[in-house]
């Protein structure tokens, strides 16, 4: 592999920012000084950029197998590479989904041939599963998926004896989507007949009152059990007493924060209608707000994207016929990045929330942070650039964006991954497979 070497970034790392040098080696982080003067198969200038390490997407929906029409595990990747994402979790709702070791391990196949990134897959949670859940193998696989509500694929998990099961038996993270399935019927039930029903209605059918029960709900089983719980895409401002402040070394209870409920709010639907449709809904502003607070004082842990393509021409059903959820990992970080440059967050908090705490979180081997040693996933920005989002630089297969026609401040100019340059400039240089994450047991 080649020898490569970053001059003169400023180096974003465990809180601190400096100019610093890296040095790349057999894949990893070789050395990071001030000054390194060595020879090099490669060496790039960053002089006026941020060097940092790769943003680790907690939570996608790649679409692969059977919903490849919408998205695939190559085509994503692709996208996420441009966003200097350098590893993602993908979640268990496909066609079929993986609710067995089997199909589980033909996900991994695929993307052991396909993803240009490193990778990482949901075992999924059931119904009728829990022998196949508990064959899991903690180290090679990321956490077990248990969807309390339904969303895309029907996945959910609403029998208490059987939630009590898997809380009680399960010795790995749980990862979980809290909607109270029965409240979001009677809304419904309530809303239905209506003849001019449409997306802006979301929040009021998927409510607040649906997320705090059933996130009450896993949290209580969680603290009964002694389970590793992790909170997946927090919408409501009410949830966030559920969380503690703190490190997440420290804590058995974790929760997410999504871009897309960190930028828009219920004003949106306005103009974007069922694009930004998602469960859970986007909500208040007083809620948008709330959640951001919760990510500066570590009631949040981390950031993702829970990025979930669907065709335009679904999106443009009639709402009830629409599906939920919306593309975003490309644009991630330019979100981040953009709420640094209105003074609203560090730096230093956007790669611990994008980084560091996932790396943590997961127990994640090797990964997550710029230190020597540690594989080379290294993401590398101009912070002063500007980017317009237009369709032909989107490199999802669904070909939109509901950011389409937004101007960010920011662009990602290098991803390695495992200390192959990727990507560079708006070009992907290599498409070689990444690799399989690994954890260590906490």
């Amino acid at each position: 592999m080649a020898k490569i070497l970053i001059k003169n970034g400023l180096v974003i790392n465990r809180e601190l920012s400096s100019h610093q040098d890296i040095l790349i080696k057999d894949g990893r982080i070789e050395k990071v000084a001030p000054i390194i003067d060595v020879g090099s198969d490669q060496e790039i200038d960053a002089t006026g950029l941020w060097v940092m390490p790769g943003i680790i997407d907690d939570q996608v929906h790649f679409r692969e197998p059977g919903l490849t029409y919408k998205a695939d595990i190559y085509s994503e990747s692709r996208a996420a590479l441009a966003g200097g994402v350098t590893s993602f979790m993908e979640m268990p709702n496909t066609k079929p989904p993986a609710v067995t070791q089997s199909r589980l391990e033909d996900k991994y196949r695929i993307a052991s041939k396909s993803a240009i990134t490193n990778y990482s897959f949901f075992m999924g949670a059931s119904n009728e599963n829990i022998e196949e859940v508990l064959k899991t193998d903690a180290t090679k696989v990321c956490g077990v998926k248990v969807f309390m509500g339904s969303s895309t694929g029907n996945m959910l998990v609403d029998n208490e004896q059987v939630l009590n099961s898997i809380f009680s038996k399960v010795d790995m993270l749980i990862a979980t989507h809290c909607e109270d399935e029965e409240t979001i019927r009677q809304n419904m039930a309530k809303h239905e007949g209506m003849p001019a029903l449409h997306a802006g209605f979301h929040p009021i059918i998927r409510s607040r009152e649906g997320c705090l029960k059933s996130s009450q709900l896993a949290v209580s089983l969680a603290k009964k059990h002694g389970t590793r719980l992790h909170v997946l895409h927090i919408s409501t401002a009410d949830e966030l007493f559920l969380f503690e402040k703190g490190h997440v070394k420290d804590k058995l209870i974790t929760a997410e924060a999504c871009v897309h409920h960190l930028f828009f709010n219920d004003t949106f639907y306005d103009t974007l209608g069922n694009k930004i449709k998602c469960n859970p809904a986007i909500k208040t502003e007083s809620d948008r707000s709330a959640i951001f607070q919760a990510v500066l004082d570590d009631r949040i842990d981390v950031i993702a994207t829970d990025h979930a393509p669907h065709t335009l021409e679904e999106k443009n059903r009639e709402y009830l016929s629409a599906p939920s959820g919306l593309p975003l990992i490309q644009h991630s970080l330019l979100i981040m990045l953009d709420f640094y440059h209105k003074g609203l967050i560090s730096k230093e908090l956007i790669v611990k929330k994008m980084s560091h705490a996932v790396a943590d979180l997961f127990a994640i081997s090797d990964r997550g942070y710029l230190d020597e040693g540690k594989k080379a996933d290294i993401t590398i920005c101009d912070p002063q650039m500007t980017q317009s989002i237009t369709d032909k630089d989107i490199r999802f297969k669904c070909g939109w964006s509901p950011l389409e026609g937004m101007i960010f401040k920011g662009a990602i100019t290098h991803t390695f991954i495992n200390g192959i340059l990727k990507y560079k400039n708006g070009k992907i240089l290599n498409q070689s497979p990444g690799e399989r994450l690994t954890f260590s047991k906490r």
